[in-house]
């Protein structure tokens, strides 16, 4: 933020009326300073002032939304360089290429398929959002049919890919209820693109020679009255790309540049020969700082890996990953299969579910929120003791589901049982073991 807490204090209203959450105006002040606090939690702000603290309050890097529906998503509005400083919030979106000549079911054929890379993790469900379509023959009709079929016959969002402004206007047409992104206005055209893009409130990428040569751009798009632009510095070779990304990012958090405040596009697509290299750069792009990442097609082996990093760099890292509180039934369990409790530690989850799946016996899975602390720290913290466990297994209904009262408790919880016990009369408790490894041959030998 620009203004520092004693400039945002003298646009405050100086009430003090703790109607925002803490005690006074200058405590709120130092709150939204530092990004704690949101601005509409003052609820006598002026509007003058509320103008003034708005524009002061930006985000370095626009966030730009795109597309609708359930793989639309929101790129840039990033804060900070490095994620531990922080956290990065929206993550890198990915697109597979397509060109506009290709025959109507083989497109349909392969959205098909694209449409199934869909993975479960951690609660969320993990999958691409875009379909970039390119113009190869500045066919208006072409270019317009084939993105009906995407946006009619599929979730996914699209990416308009042509410099001849008849034939991106005709695909807009066609698909403008999805949202698309424009790709993209140049030197030569940004004229008739920024005014598309305005008329039909789009988002427009921009492309460029370099860096430098993106400022006028954006500057002339911004001074028609755009604000969703997303950039494409133009670079091609590996370490180029990686260096304008740098740079860009670098311009808009350390020195204020707004004309480089945007979320930027790359194409991986184009920088390699075959999909495996441009896996590789795409990881590169995710790290560090792709907001969009085009490929030249998706496949199980090539999308799975880039969406789990993508999980990993965009989840908070003061914060651990964890799953939701509750039953998780595995393998089909009946009312005579057995149930184990842990925390929501994620990977303490996926790491008991799984050994529990290889058992091969159906089990009901009791998670507790700890905090996304593991079973030992969350035990020494005070966050998976007797009590609070046996309060959970109470409430957690697992006893309308199974006409057992056994429960099997982690190794590293063992201290636990007592309490639980007094907690949970008439169940007994069982100690499982301390390593996750050994649970199928415990559950095995019951």
């Amino acid at each position: 933020m620009a203004l520092t807490g004693i400039q945002i204090f003298k646009l405050l209203p100086k009430t003090n009326c703790k109607e925002c959450g803490v005690p006074t105006c200058l405590a709120f002040a130092m709150n939204l300073a530092s990004g704690k606090a949101e601005l509409d939690s003052c609820p006598y702000v002026s509007d003058e002032a509320r103008e003034q603290l708005s524009a002061a309050s930006a985000p370095p890097i626009r966030p730009v939304a795109v597309g609708k529906g359930v793989r639309s998503f929101t790129t840039g509005g990033e804060t900070v360089q490095y994620r531990h400083e922080k956290t990065f919030f929206n993550p890198t979106a990915f697109a597979a290429l397509v060109n506009s000549d290709i025959k109507d079911s083989d497109l349909k054929d392969k959205l098909k398929v694209w449409n199934a890379f869909q993975y479960e993790r951690v609660g969320l469900n993990l999958r691409p959002e875009l379909v970039a379509l390119k113009d190869v023959k500045g066919d208006r009709k072409e270019f317009a049919q084939k993105a009906k079929i995407i946006a009619e016959t599929s979730e996914f969002n699209l990416i308009l890919m042509s410099e001849n402004a008849d034939v991106m206007k005709a695909g807009i047409e066609a698909c403008k209820f999805k949202k698309p992104l424009m790709y993209a206005a140049t030197a030569g055209n940004a004229d008739a693109f920024g005014a598309a893009a305005k008329e039909n409130n789009l988002p427009l990428a921009i492309k460029a020679g370099s860096v430098e040569e993106l400022i006028p751009l954006t500057d002339k798009l911004t001074g028609m009255g755009l604000k969703d632009l997303i950039l494409d510095p133009g670079s091609r070779e590996i370490k180029k790309s990686l260096e304008d990304l740098v740079a860009i990012r670098r311009a808009s958090l350390k020195s204020g540049n707004r004309s480089l405040g945007f979320p930027t596009i790359t194409f991986p697509c184009e920088m390699a020969s075959n999909l495996d290299m441009e896996t590789l750069i795409a990881g590169m792009h995710v790290a560090k700082y792709g907001g969009i990442v085009v490929m030249s097609d998706f496949t199980g082996e090539n999308i799975f890996p880039l969406l789990l990093e993508r999980l990993n760099i965009f989840t908070d890292p003061q914060r651990p990953m964890t799953v939701t509180q509750g039953i998780y039934p595995i393998g089909n369990p009946d009312e005579n299969s057995p149930v184990l409790v842990t925390t929501n530690f994620a990977l303490t989850y996926f790491i008991v579910s799984g050994e529990i799946e290889s058992s091969k016996v159906p089990s009901w899975l009791l998670i507790k929120d700890s905090e996304g602390l593991s079973v030992m720290t969350a035990w020494a913290a005070g966050k998976f003791s007797g009590d609070d466990v046996g309060a959970f297994v109470k409430k957690s209904g697992i006893a309308d589901k199974v006409k057992h009262k056994k429960i099997i408790i982690p190794g590293y919880a063992a201290a636990i049982a007592g309490d639980m016990e007094e907690e949970l009369p008439g169940w007994a408790i069982t100690v499982g073991p301390r390593e996750a490894a050994h649970i199928p041959a415990f559950l095995k030998a019951r």
